[in-house]
């Protein structure tokens, strides 16, 4: 059995983010586990910029109100104790409504010794398409 202290929480990139965003490490899998759990907030209106994840990602709810789209679908609002499974590959985001925080864990798998990175990030969501505007 191995006990180990809780890492500090790191604020999200704004490479990667829009607005404040805040995560907590849980689980950095070891060889042979490839899991990856991490706890992440959003303020209201905070969200990731496009991305996918080389094997999928699947996100559970824990508390607040959200927003998921994939890409060329509707925005999905999510609620606690909603799970998200988005499939290898497709490009999506997430993050908070515009007036309520949001929280969830987000669940991935490295991809150990292969050359292809975890996730590929791209765009960030604009103002307009995150309020699902033309």
């Amino acid at each position: 059995m191995d006990i180990r202290s809780r890492r500090p929480t790191t604020k999200g990139a704004a490479e990667t983010f829009t607005g404040d965003v805040w995560i907590d490490s849980i689980v950095q899998g070891e060889e042979p586990s490839r899991v990856r759990v991490n706890l992440v907030r959003f303020t209201p209106g905070a969200r990731t910029a496009r991305h996918s994840h080389a094997l999928g990602q699947t996100l559970y709810v824990s508390e607040g109100v959200g927003r998921v789209q994939s890409r060329g679908e509707e925005i999905t609002e999510i609620r606690p104790g909603e799970v998200v499974f988005t499939p290898s590959d497709e490009w999506h985001w997430h993050g908070a409504a515009p007036d309520n925080f949001m929280a969830h864990f987000s669940i991935t798998e490295g991809v150990g010794d292969s050359p292809k990175p975890e996730a590929d990030w791209g765009a960030h969501v604009t103002d307009a398409e995150y309020r699902g505007t033309p």
